[in-house]
């Protein structure tokens, strides 16, 4: 029996530095963990920003990942609440009436910061990221 793909969300206010820093890494796990049909992963803001913030793009670019194409958008209600997991970069107060495992990761806003200021929060969201796949493909596992 094939089950649906689990959900992930990562979200933020502007959806233009850690959120976005976050969907890249979760994109790169997915990809290295062949769970491309078993993960979900949508990304989005409550106020997006116009563009994603340039320190964030060139601290990204270090890692290999371009992020100079992506544009932040809104997130609805239905996206969140229809995920398995939303991850909020520390600067959310969601509250969601559906069954749905929400968990801020408490990080630090890299708009505004130093590249190497933005070098850490990019190496704890990426540390965070994966811990998330490693509990998603043991859950995965146990069926």
């Amino acid at each position: 029996m094939e089950r649906d793909p689990t959900r992930i969300a990562m979200v933020c206010v502007q959806n233009a530095g850690r959120s976005q820093m976050a969907t890249a890494f979760a994109e790169r796990e997915r990809e290295a963990r062949e769970l491309e049909d078993a993960v979900e992963i949508v990304s989005g803001g409550t106020h997006p920003a116009s563009s994603v913030h340039n320190v964030v793009v060139e601290a990204m670019a270090e890692k290999g990942v371009d992020l100079s194409d992506r544009t932040p958008r809104a997130i609805s209600d239905s996206e969140l609440e229809g995920s398995d997991y939303v991850a909020t970069m520390g600067c959310s107060t969601l509250e969601l009436d559906a069954d749905t495992d929400v968990r801020d990761w408490n990080l630090e806003d890299p708009h505004g910061q130093e590249l190497e200021r933005v070098r850490k929060i990019r190496e704890n969201v990426r540390e965070r990221v994966e811990a998330l796949f490693d509990e998603l493909e043991a859950e995965r596992n146990e069926y």
